[in-house]
């Protein structure tokens, strides 16, 4: 499970660099997975410091460090 957590980290990174600063809901559409996934592999990311998360209203805006 780790493996999948890490990869699915490595393409929000990829995504993030091609596409800016996101939403956590136009990044789970466009990679087309789970809630689940997400945040595990947003923790993942914010574990080795690489995002910022921002609250917003309904989700959070992620980017880049």
């Amino acid at each position: 499970m780790q493996s999948s957590i890490g990869l699915l980290a490595g393409d929000i990174w990829k995504y993030l660099i091609e596409n800016g600063d996101s939403s956590t809901i136009k990044i789970r559409v466009s990679l087309g997975i789970s809630n689940t996934m997400l945040y595990l592999a947003l923790g993942w990311l914010s574990r080795e410091d690489k995002i910022n998360i921002i609250p917003m209203d309904y989700s959070y805006k992620i980017s880049l460090k």
